[in-house]
């Protein structure tokens, strides 16, 4: 597994609508197992393909929840409601968090690592987290929907 360098803002990668994956093949999947390293020694939920250069719509997300590792390749959002508000932060900005407000529930639909769709249902903070990463492959980033940003006081307790 190679660690990849995390893209951080100002790239214009970061801000760019993703291609759709059409080749569902090794380089695919040693994408998605490096993302996932990546991921897990930077201390990130969530990880979208243009954090790490690549204009392509995947993401991987795991909130340490029974969902465990998730793998979102070509993901759309069917369904939200709800509202939640709270903190987020990115990989691609360090030491940033904000108050922001999301759907509390979500329903999305994604092909994994073999090109099979499914559908994944989620509340709360996997909702939160699945929606951060699908914003990330529409160019979106979560600054552009911070209520409030929290002072690094706020941040310690």
């Amino acid at each position: 597994m190679a660690k990849l360098n995390i893209v951080t803002y100002p790239a214009e990668v970061l801000e760019t609508v993703c291609e759709k994956v059409i080749e569902f093949d090794r380089k695919l999947v040693k994408l998605l197992n490096d993302m996932y390293e990546t991921m897990l020694e930077a201390d990130g939920v969530g990880l979208a393909a243009p954090q790490v250069g690549i204009a392509q719509q995947i993401a991987v997300v795991d909130v340490g929840d029974e969902h465990g590792r998730i793998e979102l390749i070509n993901p759309v959002i069917l369904e939200q409601r709800g509202e939640q508000i709270g903190p987020e932060g990115c990989l691609s900005f360090p030491g940033l968090f904000g108050e922001v407000k999301r759907a509390d529930y979500v329903k999305v639909r994604a092909q994994d690592r073999r090109g099979r769709a499914y559908t994944l249902e989620a509340t709360g903070f996997l909702a939160r987290a699945l929606q951060h990463e699908i914003d990330h492959l529409n160019g979106v980033l979560f600054t552009s929907k911070v209520i409030r940003y929290y002072e690094e006081e706020e941040l310690e307790g």
